[in-house]
């Protein structure tokens, strides 16, 4: 049975649509709910990735609040798969923005706990073992092997303090090693938010090496992009599909 844009609008946000202002804004609420977040090719958990960093990176509180909410009300992200999202979407879309998102987090999981009429208790401190390799020539070269695995081309020489201490030492070097999200799971996040930060270099780099990595096919990066243009909008959406078509990384690796 199809279900309704109201339906469709319930099993996503968890809660009962709210009486459409205007005819164009029912209009807006039957493609986002009808036509895209029912549409095959992505799970709704990986629609929820794309989503999340767009309302993360815009100024756009209501959405932001509506969406960290359902994510977790859910169940499509548990509160542990979040905040390894935030730490993810810190290092590509900046950290104020992704304290912004953790405490719209701390917020809704706590009104989520006290609508199921559950305890609300403190978030438990981190171990240190959490931090990863503290041996810090293992922990380069660890991070070298991982930018390989992740961005297909060499790692880059240690020679700035942005490449060895920020690129090579965190960002692959621990980050995307974590094991709170998948591989999987940090493309879909990581193209999201190239396209949002509009970065022409990192954009052709995680395009190209989603899909020729396997991680991500051909027809899952076209509804990414579908989907991303909905929520971050014509020229952001435009940009990243350019960069799939060009698949600048693909002709450097047929090229080797």
């Amino acid at each position: 049975m199809t279900l309704t844009t109201d339906d469709m609008y319930r099993e996503v946000m968890t809660i009962d649509p709210p009486t459409a202002a205007s005819p164009d804004e029912r209009a807006r609420r039957d493609r986002l709910f009808s036509e895209l977040w029912a549409a095959p090719g992505l799970s709704r958990r990986e629609r929820r990735w794309v989503t999340l960093v767009c309302v993360g990176y815009d100024t756009d509180q209501q959405a932001m609040d509506d969406h960290v909410y359902a994510a977790l009300n859910s169940g499509d992200i548990s509160l542990e798969e979040m905040l390894e999202f935030i730490l993810h979407f810190a290092v590509y879309c900046g950290w104020p923005k992704a304290s912004r998102m953790e405490m719209v987090v701390r917020e809704k999981w706590t009104v989520i706990r006290q609508e199921r009429g559950e305890e609300v208790t403190d978030w438990p401190v981190l171990s240190n073992e959490s931090l990863g390799e503290n041996d810090w020539e293992a922990r380069l070269q660890r991070g070298e092997q991982e930018f390989r695995d992740v961005n297909l081309v060499s790692a880059p020489a240690r020679n700035t303090p942005f490449q060895q201490a920020g690129i090579l030492n965190f960002v692959f070097g621990h980050m995307w090693q974590r094991p709170g999200l998948s591989r999987r799971d940090r493309r879909f996040i990581t193209v999201a938010c190239v396209g949002v930060c509009e970065a022409p270099m990192p954009i052709l780099s995680h395009v190209g090496s989603a899909q020729h990595s396997g991680n991500v096919t051909r027809p899952e990066m076209d509804e990414i992009v579908r989907h991303f243009t909905a929520y971050a909008g014509e020229t952001k959406g435009a940009a990243l599909a350019k960069a799939v078509e060009d698949d600048v990384l693909g002709q450097m690796l047929a090229n080797r």
